[in-house]
């Protein structure tokens, strides 16, 4: 058996998401927003890989969290930046949500994730993209 680790994706949030709130950041209303956009793009990193999903983030970087493909109970995603990029909940099976804002190509990690949690454990309750209301249940 092949215990080697293959990487899917490693880096940043969608370069997208801070370009647009920068614009944004322009009006009043908007400088929470760029700054928020700022903070991501210098401390927030993903790793999705053949398994586990690890987000390195919070101030300076230095909050971790990774779960491995078994602890997934369910997805959820929902467009952003007209679906260059998005956001995914992973729900854990003790209930705890594991949040990816402003993940790049989501579409294609949220099928990757899922594939990884089929070839695992059998079943994950999935609130897709194209049916999802939000992050609501």
């Amino acid at each position: 058996m092949n215990n080697k680790e293959l990487i899917f994706y490693k880096g940043g949030p969608a370069k997208g998401d801070l370009i647009f709130n920068l614009l944004l950041g322009l009006s009043l209303i908007g400088i929470p927003f760029a700054l928020g956009a700022i903070v991501r793009a210098l401390w927030l990193r993903f790793e999705i890989t053949n398994q586990r999903v690890s987000i390195k983030g919070g101030w300076l970087g230095r909050d971790i969290q990774q779960v491995a493909y078994s602890q997934i109970k369910e997805v959820r995603s929902v467009s952003r930046g007209f679906g260059a990029w998005g956001d995914m909940v992973l729900t854990l099976n003790d209930g705890v949500k594991l949040e990816m804002h402003s993940l790049p190509n989501y579409r294609e990690a949220e099928t990757y994730i899922l594939n990884q949690i089929s070839n695992g454990k059998g079943k994950v309750q999935i609130s897709g993209s194209k049916n999802s209301q939000g992050f609501t249940n």
